[in-house]
C-alpha cells in the first residue's frame, strides 16, 4: 500500500521523490503528496489520485527544495482527500510521511487537543507530526523528538521526517513497516523499497526492527531501538533500475518464482505486528461490513480461482461461515441465489479480466453486503469497483503462468480470513498461532526453493511424458490443481487434478508405468489417508512423486519416483509453501521440452475479453 521516499541533495530532489513515488505505484494508493525544504519553509504539494495528478499539479504550482520527503497513500483512516494525503504538517515547522498504523491515535489525539494542537485530516498521522513538535517546542533537536515521539507509538509504522528549523536533515524510523537507506555521492535516501530507490543508487543500507536514521547529504547515522550509534553493513543491490527486466534469470517466470518471499513478505508489510493483524488493512469503512458477513461468495479465473479453493477451507475450517466459489464465466451466466449477510469476494491478478468483471458487475444488482476486490493492479477496474480492496503487493509479473500473483494471493487471503475468524470468536491463543504462522511464510518459501537443483534433475524423467496426474487433499488439493496447471500451461503436457480420494472413482484406470503420480502430502489429519492413496498407485506401477513435509515417513523402497521434503511451517501457510515445488517442477519440464515459457501458446496475461 502506502510508499516513502525521502532525499537530502545538493541537487533539487523534487524530481527523485516523484521518480520514486512512480516505481512505488504497483503497491496501490489513493493519494500522493510531497513536502521539501526552500528558503525557510516547508513546501507542499498533494493531490488525491495518482503520482501523475501530482505531476500535474507541480508543474501550475512548482515547487524545489534539496531536502524533502514524498509518499503515496492508501487510505486506512479517513477517506481519500487532499486534507488527509501525506505529508501531514504540524504548525508549518514539522513534516512526516508514514506507513503504516497508529494504534493508540485516539487517544494521542486528545492529548494533543488538550495541549493546543488543532487538527486538519482524520488520519492517525498526523498525532505524529505534533507529537514531534511538541518535544521539539521543549528545545530538543529532531532526532530527539522523533526518538521521543516513537516512544508513544503503538502499532506498525515506518516514518520519514523534515524540519523548517534544521534544514539538510531527515529522520528515519522503523518498527513492523521497512525502511532501506539508499548512499550516493553528495546525497542520501529513504524508501520503502529498494525499488524506489534504484534509479539513484545500488547502494543500500537495510534498517533493522526499531532502528532510527538520520540522513544529510554528506552523512547516515543509524540508532539503534535503545537509542544507541550502530553501523548498518553497506550493501550492493543488485535489482535492475528497470523492475520488468529479467536480470540474471532466463525467463521472467523463474525471476518471479524466485522473487516470492519478498512479494509475500511486501504483502505482510505493515499489516501484522505481534501476533495480531492490525486494524483498518482492508479500508476505512471495513469493520462494520466484515462484522455482518455470514457467508462469502468467491468468484476468480484460473490460477485465482484455485487460490479462492484454497480460502473455503480457511474460511469454513476457520471461520465457521458458509463458503462458496465459482469460476467467473460461470457465474455470471445462472441466476445465483445470493444468502443472506453475504460477501462477494473477486480475485484477480490483473483487476481486468473480463468474467471476473462481469460478474462483480452483476453481483452488485443482486443484494450481497458488499464486494471485495483482491488484487495486483493499483489502477485497475477490480479495485476502482470494489467496496473493499486489499492489494497483493506482487510487483510486476511479466510471464503469463501466474507464480508469485498466486501465492500472494493466498497472502492476501489469509489475513481476510484471520480477520473474519477473530470476529467469529477465533481462540486469540489459536489466532495469534496463526498469524505468526503467516509470518514465517516467506521464510519457508526461501527454504522450498532451495530445492530447485534437485527438481531440476527430476524434471528430466517427464520430458518425454505425455499425461501427468496430481493428487491432493483437503486444502491441498487446490494446490494439486494448480500444479497440474502450471505444467499444462508451459510444457503442453496433459495434466489433470483430483482429490487422492478420488482414484478408485475413475482416475486410477488411467495409472501405468508411463503414467508420473505428483502427489502432495503435508503432516495433517489427513495423511494416513494419502498414504493409502499412493499405496494404489503404487500397486499399478505408477511413478511416484511425493511433496512432503519433512517429518512425514515415505516409504520409497523399491518404488518408482522421488520424495522431496520440505518444511511446511504450518498447516495454514503449507497450501503456499508445497507450491513452489510445483512452479519449479512446470518450469524446468518447460525448459527442457523447448516451449515458450513466458509466452504459452495461445495464451494472454491478461484476459480482458470474453
Amino acid at each position: 500500500m502506502c510508499g516513502i521516499v525521502a532525499a537530502a541533495a545538493e541537487r533539487d530532489v523534487v524530481p527523485i521523490l516523484l521518480s520514486g513515488l512512480r516505481a512505488l505505484e504497483y503497491r496501490g494508493y489513493d493519494s500522493a503528496g510531497l513536502s521539501v525544504y526552500h528558503d525557510g519553509n516547508l513546501s507542499r504539494a498533494r493531490t488525491v489520485g495518482k503520482v501523475r495528478e501530482l505531476e500535474a499539479r507541480l508543474e501550475t504550482q512548482p515547487v524545489s527544495g534539496q531536502t524533502g520527503i514524498a509518499h503515496t497513500r492508501w487510505a486506512t483512516h479517513g477517506a481519500p482527500s487532499e486534507a488527509n494525503a501525506h505529508p501531514h504538517q504540524s504548525v508549518e515547522s514539522i513534516g512526516v510521511v508514514h506507513n503504516g498504523i497508529i494504534e493508540n491515535h485516539v487517544a494521542l489525539r486528545e492529548e494533543l487537543k488538550g495541549l493546543g494542537y488543532r487538527f486538519d485530516s482524520e488520519t492517525d498521522t498526523e498525532v505524529i507530526a505534533h507529537l514531534v513538535h511538541h518535544y521539539a517546542s521543549k528545545g530538543l533537536n529532531l532526532r530527539l523528538s522523533v526518538m521521543a515521539a516513537i516512544e508513544r507509538l503503538h502499532g506498525a509504522f515506518a516514518i520519514a521526517v523534515i524540519s523548517r528549523d534544521e534544514p539538510g536533515h531527515v529522520i528515519g524510523a522503523r518498527r513492523g513497516s521497512p525502511l532501506v537507506v539508499g548512499m550516493g555521492i553528495g546525497e542520501n535516501f529513504l524508501g520503502s523499497d529498494v525499488q524506489a530507490l534504484i534509479k539513484v543508487t545500488n547502494q543500500f543500507r537495510y534498517l533493522d526492527e526499531g532502528d532510527l536514521v538520520e540522513i544529510t547529504r554528506t552523512s547516515v547515522q543509524v540508532y539503534d531501538a535503545s537509542g544507541q550509534a550502530v553501523e548498518r553493513r553497506v550493501q550492493t543491490s543488485e535489482l535492475s533500475a528497470d523492475a520488468v527486466e529479467r536480470g540474471e534469470y532466463r525467463h521472467y517466470m523463474l525471476k518471479e518464482i524466485f522473487e516470492q518471499p519478498r512479494a509475500v513478505a511486501d504483502t505482510l508489510e505493515g499489516r501484522i505486528a505481534n501476533g495480531r493483524i492490525l486494524p483498518n488493512i482492508f479500508g476505512v469503512n471495513s469493520d462494520a461490513l466484515l462484522d455482518r458477513v455470514r457467508h462469502v461468495q468467491i468468484i476468480a479465473c484460473g490460477t485465482s480461482y484455485h487460490a479462492g479453493l484454497v480460502a473455503r477451507y480457511w474460511l469454513e475450517g476457520l471461520a465457521g461461515i458458509p463458503c462458496s466459489i465459482e469460476v467467473a464465466s460461470e457465474y455470471r451466466y445462472r441466476q445465483a441465489v445470493v444468502p443472506a449477510d453475504s460477501l462477494f469476494l473477486a480475485i484477480s491478478q490483473s483487476g481486468e479480466t473480463a468474467d471476473t468483471m462481469a460478474a462483480l458487475r452483476q453481483g452488485k444488482q443482486r443484494g450481497y453486503l458488499g464486494s471485495f476486490a483482491i488484487c495486483n493492479v493499483p489502477e485497475s477496474s477490480l479495485v476502482r469497483e470494489s467496496d473493499l480492496v486489499l492489494m497483493t503487493r506482487a510487483g510486476p509479473e511479466i510471464g503469463v503462468a501466474s507464480t508469485k500473483a498466486f501465492t500472494t494471493q493466498l497472502t492476501a487471503l489469509a489475513l481476510l480470513v484471520l480477520e473474519i475468524a477473530r470476529r467469529r470468536g477465533l481462540a486469540e491463543d489459536r489466532y495469534s498461532k496463526l498469524v505468526n504462522e503467516l509470518a514465517s511464510l516467506p521464510r519457508r518459501i526461501t527454504e522450498a526453493l532451495e530445492q530447485a537443483p534437485r527438481i531440476a534433475e527430476l524434471a528430466e524423467r517427464f520430458v518425454h511424458k505425455h499425461h501427468t496426474l496430481f493428487l491432493g487433499r483437503g486444502a491441498n488439493y487446490p494446490v494439486a490443481l494448480e500444479g497440474a496447471l502450471k505444467l499444462k500451461e508451459i510444457s503442453y503436457i496433459h495434466a489433470e487434478a483430483y482429490p487422492a480420494g478420488e482414484l478408485k472413482h475413475g482416475p486410477l484406470a488411467l495409472v501405468d508405468e508411463d503414467m508420473p503420480v505428483i502427489a502432495v502430502a503435508p503432516n495433517n489429519q489427513l495423511l494416513e489417508k494419502l498414504k493409502s492413496n499412493l499405496e494404489e498407485v503404487r500397486a499399478r506401477g505408477g511413478e511416484l512423486f511425493v511433496v512432503a513435509d519433512d517429518d512425514v515417513e515415505i516409504d520409497s523402497d523399491g518404488v518408482r519416483g522421488a520424495v522431496i521434503k520440505l518444511n511446511s511451517g504450518g498447516n495454514m501457510i503449507a497450501p503456499a509453501v508445497f507450491t513452489v515445488p510445483l512452479q519449479l517442477l512446470a518450469y524446468h519440464v518447460a525448459v527442457l521440452r523447448g516451449t515458450d515459457v513466458d509466452q504459452p501458446r495461445n495464451l494472454a496475461k491478461s484476459v480482458t475479453v470474453e
